[in-house]
């Protein structure tokens, strides 16, 4: 008792004390001492969240069950109060509740989460399409639809990030696509497997080598997002993010022109980094 107490205290001065302590999710990146999910972009995503927060709802009142029948047993059948233990090992009643409830509240979940594993798995009608392939450590990335060759996305050491680049996270080749477009993603892997996440998408996907994988996501918000392979790939895979910028059609378009000719053009690369920091900007000003 002594040692939950004190636990439950220390959680608690941690809470109020520390810096960034329940803290805002914000878009597109983790957010220091922030609680539940990065803010969905995509229709994926709203409904992992929402099939979240259901579960929620279901879990806890069978934790504080449960909590509350394993403090019963262990005060009620301490051995001070029972020093002559019961010989008996078997009760029908209660097996068959303890197997048909769970059984009951599994076929409820599946009501809400197999729409959702199917809205996943079937890829509706594509703007364009968009193939990621896993190396060890980085990212390739190519634009089939526009005729973009395969570039390499790295991760930017931290000696030459920018003031605005998150620290393990920013690429010098972002991925960068429309907002309120269908993309097709294709995953695979060159050398091991590996693993395309982005949490604001709901996307998660395995990279596996000689296997072609498909996803897909609509972002209905411009911005930067990131993300990271989520599969033990090797010494560097905490070095392996995913950036990707979020920009109207007609800077999409734009970028496509100038990409096309050359996949690591300066001139590409400096049209989404300054169209970023402007809309930066007037985000601030907004607030």
């Amino acid at each position: 008792m002594r040692l939950l107490t004190a636990f439950a205290l220390t959680a608690l001065t941690w809470a109020l004390t520390s810096d960034g302590a329940l803290a805002a999710p914000v878009y597109g990146q983790p957010t220091n001492g922030a609680l539940g999910f990065q803010p969905g972009v995509t229709p994926i995503m709203d409904r992992v969240n929402d099939f979240h927060n259901l579960m929620l709802w279901i879990i806890v009142p069978i934790t504080l069950l449960v909590m509350g029948l394993l403090a019963y047993v262990m005060i009620r059948y301490r051995r001070s109060a029972n020093p002559e233990p019961k010989k008996f090992s078997h009760n029908t009643t209660i097996e068959v509740i303890w197997t048909g409830v769970p059984i009951l509240i599994l076929i409820f979940i599946s009501f809400f989460s197999f729409p959702i594993l199917y809205f996943q798995d079937e890829i509706p009608e594509s703007d364009f399409t968009i193939k990621a392939v896993g190396y060890q450590w980085y990212w390739g990335y190519s634009y089939p639809d526009h005729g973009i060759e395969e570039y390499a996305s790295t991760m930017v050491p931290e000696a030459d990030l920018r003031a605005d680049q998150p620290r393990n996270l920013a690429v010098d080749q972002p991925i960068v696509i429309p907002v309120n477009s269908t993309v097709r993603l294709q995953v695979t892997a060159g050398d091991v497997i590996h693993n395309w996440a982005m949490p604001a998408f709901g996307s998660k996907m395995d990279a596996i080598p000689g296997r072609l994988n498909e996803t897909w996501f609509r972002v209905d918000r411009e911005g930067v997002y990131y993300g990271q392979c989520s599969e033990l790939c090797g010494i560097r895979h905490a070095f392996m993010p995913i950036e990707v910028h979020v920009v109207s059609q007609e800077v999409f378009d734009r970028w496509i022109e100038l990409s096309a000719e050359d996949p690591y053009s300066t001139d590409a690369y400096q049209l989404i980094t300054e169209y970023t920091a402007a809309r930066e900007t007037r985000m601030a000003q907004l607030d």
